[in-house]
């Protein structure tokens, strides 16, 4: 089969890798051990793989955990076989896939938190991933996909599970009433992540949505996902604690997500936020993260509320994230495909590699189809 093989920092390339087989050894972790079974596993082959943020990273500057290793969590694809006659309802299925595979024994996995695991394995990351045209992957992790379900809109499953995640932990109601439709809500930091924030909130019935960047771009997606242009505060031209004063009316906002990861932005929300505020924390840090007396001052007066987020839940139930989010696209409440910025072939991907990572382009979702 073909893949992007990474063999090392910088070093990956686009060439022939031997295709995933069922031979007995189920997927192996970092540590060398089996952490999931073969009879336990299917392989799929993958229709959709998007490129996230965080691969560029993996690719040219940190590296994975072992070498060689095929990068990429964001896929879909459809199941060909299956490790034991019990999983053989899956062969023919299309899927999404959740790329964290949980150990299931640890203190967060007895409580299904499988997004807190402690000793968890990764396709993409630790295991060989979906820039690929054949993955092997446990059965528990598919999400089986309706009619109306595309491939692509499936390969952005985990981002936009992430930022559903987001949403739930800061205690956004997902069928808000008209009073809850009317609190004011700040995204701050306008990529992948915030750009699905908004969607999924916009798709949810919420009015009051002010967006905070620092790219015309992100404007003109914002735009297209229904913000008018006067709640778009770009902070290379405005001042945002000024605009979000405005805005509301000197209240400040109800909720503010922290799509960015940076000391300024977290600071912006300790000061835009009213009383009683939620400060959803999403973004990876860039840098160490600390707050001045001042701003911590804050947190204390005006009783604020922060709460962290990562990864996004996958339990199996009707209402973990990557199950919500299905159901939204399947009722068309939201459209991913509206971000994809850039259809690559599948031997041209390593083109939105570097795009990416050289930003010679401006850039939301980069994808290929298989």
């Amino acid at each position: 089969m073909k893949a992007y093989v990474l063999n090392g920092i910088a070093d990956i390339a686009y060439r022939d890798a031997k295709m995933p087989e069922l031979d007995g050894n189920g997927i192996v972790g970092r540590n060398g051990q089996t952490s999931v079974p073969e009879d336990e596993c299917v392989i799929v082959k993958v229709r959709a793989a998007g490129v996230c943020g965080s691969d560029i990273p993996r690719i040219y500057k940190t590296g994975a955990y072992h070498h060689p290793l095929i990068p990429g969590h964001e896929f879909s694809g459809e199941v060909i076989s299956a490790g034991s006659g019990s999983l053989n309802n899956f062969i023919g299925k299309r899927v999404g896939i959740f790329p964290l595979i949980p150990c299931r024994k640890c203190s967060s996995c007895k409580k299904k938190l499988y997004e807190m695991c402690k000793n968890y394995n990764y396709l993409g990351s630790r295991c060989d991933g979906g820039f690929a045209e054949y993955v092997k992957v446990p059965a528990t992790n598919l999400i089986e996909l309706p009619e109306n379900v595309s491939f692509e809109q499936a390969a952005m499953l985990e981002p936009i599970s992430v930022s559903m995640h987001s949403v739930r932990q800061c205690g956004l109601s997902l069928e808000p009433d008209e009073n809850e439709r009317n609190v004011s809500i700040v995204i701050s930091g306008i990529g992948t992540i915030g750009l699905f924030t908004l969607m999924l909130l916009k798709g949810m019935g919420y009015k009051n949505i002010f967006c905070i960047g620092n790219k015309e771009y992100q404007a003109e997606y914002a735009k297209s996902l229904g913000i008018f242009e006067d709640r778009f505060c770009n902070i290379k031209n405005d001042d945002p604690v000024t605009f979000i004063n405005n805005v509301t009316d000197g209240e400040g906002a109800d909720v503010y997500f922290e799509c960015v990861g940076k000391n300024e932005s977290v600071s912006l929300g300790l000061n835009v936020l009213g009383g009683g505020g939620k400060l959803q924390l999403v973004g990876n840090p860039a840098s160490d993260m600390s707050f001045v007396k001042d701003e911590y001052w804050k947190i204390l007066r005006n009783q604020l509320k922060v709460t962290g987020s990562w990864n996004s839940s996958f339990t199996g139930e009707a209402d973990d994230d990557w199950k919500l989010v299905l159901k939204s696209l399947e009722e068309g409440k939201i459209s991913p495909e509206k971000l994809i910025s850039h259809r690559l072939g599948f031997e041209d991907l390593i083109k939105g590699f570097e795009i990416m990572r050289d930003k010679t382009e401006d850039y939301v979702k980069v994808m290929t189809l298989l």
